[in-house]
């Protein structure tokens, strides 16, 4: 058994595919068959069933699981710890969701580089399915974002809840107007939204992150859903304006992280970002009540 095996195994159960795995992995199909053929033997056990619609782990296969995350952990960790400089004592990967970049985590990551200058930080972007899976494959060490999946080994915490205000640059033209952004935040959202505007059309203009709803109102006219404290800083500027009477829309967020992991400086990270979700959730309760 070796790494690459363990890397390969982990690949196949977060994309339930050897195909998929391959791609990933940028080698052929057969190469990952060979590698979880050879796994197999060596385990002695059969750890994927395949057919049409994919490959899914089979009950030993799930049970190897939770040890291929710890094992490859280990071995990254130790490669990691191995090609650091001696100035620092450990390195942390975190990868999010682009709107959770706003402001907020960059904050976090400036408290954590003030309390801890020894501890390396790796900063990804990412949507929730390459999120989960870097989670599962143990490529990141925390991930946050707005619709998690479960998965074993995986442990998912609420954060805080963004709110979301509907914000427009022309203020003066009822709503909805035909410069209307749909911003894609996921299935909560889309249920929320059906619900408040049920006999709405679909809007000429699609995107799936906020930012780029940004770019395109502002540039462009117009009007889409926002995170308040992303749209804030342009509503005290008037450069948008919220809509008057409009719905405000709940997107629960949340972090997901190895529930085994038995790490000092994962959990001060882990510690520190409660926290700052705390200082949110307080600011969201304002913002209602206020």
């Amino acid at each position: 058994m070796d790494i690459e095996q363990i890397r390969t195994f982990l690949s196949v159960a977060a994309n339930g595919s050897f195909q998929e795995a391959a791609n990933r992995l940028y080698v052929t199909q057969s190469t990952v068959s060979t590698r979880i053929q050879r796994l197999e033997s060596y385990l002695r056990v059969r750890l994927f069933v395949r057919n049409r619609s994919g490959a899914h782990l089979t009950q030993q296969g799930q049970r190897f699981l939770r040890h291929a995350k710890s094992l490859l952990l280990t071995l990254e960790q130790a490669r990691h710890d191995i090609g650091l400089p001696s100035r620092f004592r450990a390195s942390i990967t975190v990868g999010a969701r682009i709107a959770l970049w706003e402001e907020l985590l960059p904050h976090w990551i400036g408290e954590i580089r003030q309390q801890s200058p020894d501890v390396s930080i790796r900063c990804d972007i990412g949507f929730e399915e390459d999120l989960m899976r870097r989670l599962i494959e143990g490529n990141i060490d925390i991930g946050l974002m707005y619709t998690p999946q479960h998965s074993p080994g995986l442990k998912i915490e609420h954060l805080f809840d963004e709110m979301l205000v509907l914000v427009t640059t022309t203020p003066d033209i009822p709503w909805p107007d035909d410069n209307y952004i749909y911003v894609d935040w996921g299935p909560a959202f889309y249920a929320q939204h059906s619900s408040s505007y049920p006999n709405l059309e679909r809007s000429a203009q699609v995107v799936n992150i906020g930012w780029l709803g940004i770019q395109l109102i502002r540039n462009n006219g117009g009007s889409c859903f926002l995170p308040i404290r992303m749209a804030e800083p342009f509503i005290r500027n008037k450069s948008l304006y919220t809509v008057p009477d409009s719905p405000q829309f709940r997107l629960p967020a949340y972090m997901v992280f190895p529930q085994d992991r038995d790490c000092m400086v994962l959990q001060q990270l882990l510690d520190e970002l409660r926290t700052l979700a705390a200082t949110e959730r307080n600011k969201s309760y304002e913002s209602i009540t206020g």
